[in-house]
């Protein structure tokens, strides 16, 4: 199983997860130049721009250790843009999704609402 088949079973199980706990999935993979979104959810409170890794059981790195602050950046652009092009009047929320896959079967999945915010970049919500 390579890296991306690996990645699409992470986020096919995140978003599970998020539609088992009453969130709407509006958008995955939501790209801009020089930056992405793996799902936007919302729940009628928030809409959520979640990033999503996976791992394979032992890693040398967790998910959450890989949404260092330059991916953070990264995801809060591209959350600006699809905001920009897709008015809400919900908080935006950036959460991290960590999900252990074995086997090929996404098992584990850890979930981290408000992961981080925009304090200390040049955004504005």
């Amino acid at each position: 199983m390579n890296k991306t088949e690996t990645g699409r079973l992470g986020e096919e199980r995140v978003c599970e997860y998020l539609t088992g706990r009453g969130y709407r999935i509006v958008s995955r993979n939501f790209r801009i130049k020089g930056g992405e979104i793996d799902i936007i959810a919302e729940n009628g409170d928030y809409i959520a721009f979640v990033e999503v890794k996976s791992r394979k059981p032992g890693s040398m790195v967790s998910g959450f250790e890989a949404v260092n602050r330059r991916k953070q950046g990264l995801v809060i652009r591209a959350a600006a843009e699809y905001l920009r092009r897709s008015p809400s009047m919900l908080q935006p929320r950036f959460d991290t999704a960590q999900v252990t896959v074995a086997d090929g079967i996404a098992q584990e999945v850890d979930y981290l609402e408000n992961a981080y915010d925009t304090t200390g970049f040049d955004f504005i919500y």
